[in-house]
C-alpha cells in the first residue's frame, strides 16, 4: 500500500495561539489525534463529546503542551443536546476559527432520540445542526474552516454508486443494511461540505471533505461484538502496514492539512482522501488531496441541495 500523505511540516510547526477550534468526538482515534495537534500548536481546543469523563480522561497530558483544552458534552444523537452544546459554547467563547465534524458511528438498527436512523441521524444530521448553530461565529472569525469528516465508503461497492434515498432515509420500509446506511450518512457528510462551501461564498468560510483513512480504533464496536473485536485486532496489527492500516496520527493529517495549509480554501468544497480503494475499479490507491470521487452523486449539485434543504426541515429549522 502506498505511504501515508503527511502535512508539509511547516504546517504542524505554525502559531495557533489564539485560536479556538472544536473537534468532535475527540476522546479517540484522529478526532484525539487532530486535537492533541492543534493543542500542541498553542490553539485552544474544544472537545466535543458524548462521554465527558472518557474526554477529560484522553485530554488529561495536554496539560503540558503549549495550548489549552476543555470538554463540553454533546451527544449528537440527541438535537436537544446539539442545541445545548452550541449555546454554552457561545456562552463562553467570542470566535471559531475551525469546526472539525468528526465524531461518527457504524452500528447496527437503531434510532435516534428525535427518531432518526442512528447513523444518518448522528453522522450527519447532528453535524449539520452544530454547523448552522455555529455559522455566524464562524463567519464573524473569518477565515475560518470546517472540516466534515466523510468516508472512501460514500463512493459505493461493487457496481453500484452510493446515493441518497430520501423516499426511506430512515429505513422506515426497506431492510436494513448497517453498511449501507453508514455509506449514505458518509455521502451526506461529503455533500454537506460542498454545499456549505457554494452557500458560504465570499464569506471567508471554507468546507472541506475527507476521508482520513482506515485507522486502528474502536470503530465499528457498534455491530462487532467485544471479544471479536479483540480478537481483530491483536491478529490484524502485525500486518496493518501492509493492509494500509494508520495509526490515529496518520490519519489526523488530511484533517490537519485541510485546518492549516494556506492554500486549502483555493479548493473549497473539495473531497481529500488518504490512501484508500474506491468503487468502481481500484485504481485510487493513493488517494489525494483534492481528489475526485468516483460517484458520480458525489458530484451532483441540485442532490447536494435538496439534503441541505431537507436536513434543514428535518433539524427544525425550516417548516
Amino acid at each position: 500500500m502506498p505511504k501515508p500523505l503527511k502535512c508539509d511540516p511547516q504546517l504542524l510547526r505554525k502559531d495557533l495561539s489564539g485560536r479556538v477550534y472544536i473537534v468532535t468526538g475527540a476522546n479517540s482515534g484522529t478526532g484525539l489525534a487532530t486535537s492533541q495537534q492543534l493543542v500542541r500548536q498553542g490553539a485552544h481546543v474544544v472537545g466535543a463529546c458524548r462521554r465527558v469523563s472518557a474526554g477529560e480522561k484522553a485530554f488529561a497530558d495536554f496539560a503540558r503542551l503549549r495550548g489549552s483544552a476543555e470538554i463540553m458534552k454533546l451527544d449528537l444523537a440527541s438535537l436537544a443536546s446539539v442545541r445545548q452544546f452550541a449555546a454554552d459554547f457561545l456562552g463562553k467563547h467570542k470566535r471559531l476559527d475551525g469546526l472539525v465534524n468528526n465524531a461518527g458511528l457504524v452500528t447496527a438498527e437503531g434510532r435516534t432520540e428525535d427518531g432518526f436512523e442512528i447513523q444518518f441521524g448522528t453522522n450527519h444530521l447532528g453535524h449539520f445542526l452544530l454547523t448552522e448553530l455555529l455559522l455566524d461565529i464562524l463567519k464573524a472569525s473569518a477565515p475560518s474552516r470546517v472540516v466534515c469528516l466523510s468516508s472512501v465508503v460514500h463512493a459505493g461497492r461493487g457496481s453500484q454508486a452510493v446515493t441518497i434515498d430520501f423516499e426511506d432515509l430512515h429505513y422506515e420500509r426497506k431492510s436494513y443494511s448497517a453498511m449501507a446506511a453508514y455509506a449514505q450518512s458518509k455521502l451526506a457528510n461529503l455533500l454537506h461540505a460542498q454545499e456549505l462551501a457554494r452557500r458560504l461564498d465570499g464569506t471567508d468560510v471554507t468546507a472541506f471533505s475527507v476521508h482520513p483513512g482506515w485507522i486502528r480504533s474502536n470503530f465499528g464496536s457498534g455491530i462487532m461484538p467485544g471479544w471479536l473485536r479483540g480478537i481483530m485486532n491483536l491478529a490484524l496489527r502485525p500486518f496493518s502496514g501492509i493492509m494500509g492500516i494508520m495509526s490515529p496520527y496518520d490519519g489526523a493529517q488530511t484533517t490537519l492539512h485541510c485546518l492549516l495549509d494556506d492554500d486549502a480554501p483555493m479548493r473549497n468544497g473539495a473531497y481529500f482522501s488518504q490512501n484508500s480503494i474506491l468503487y468502481p475499479k481500484r485504481e485510487h490507491r493513493s488517494g489525494g488531496w483534492p481528489m475526485r470521487s468516483p460517484n458520480p452523486n458525489a458530484r451532483d449539485e441540485a442532490l447536494a441541495i435538496k439534503l441541505y434543504d431537507v436536513s434543514s426541515e428535518l433539524v427544525g429549522l425550516r417548516k
